[in-house]
């Protein structure tokens, strides 16, 4: 699943735009880091945080790999 899918499915922005402007903005860490990609594919046991939103990527997501 990409990153900016990702933040939307989770609920943590209501649209991709919304999305892409905080993934841009360096609002978006994945494993400690800030990530700027919005299509950054992420991999089961990545660690993404957004504001006070600390989620770990596993293997249960509906599009997951």
């Amino acid at each position: 699943m990409k990153l900016d899918q990702f933040l939307k499915w989770k609920g943590f922005v209501s649209t991709g735009g919304e999305a892409k402007y905080f993934i841009q903005a360096g609002k978006v860490l994945v494993n400690g880091s800030i990530e700027s990609r919005r299509g950054r594919k992420l991999n089961v046991g990545d660690h993404v945080s957004f504001e006070s939103h600390h989620v770990l990527f596993e293997p249960t997501d509906p599009m997951g790999s």
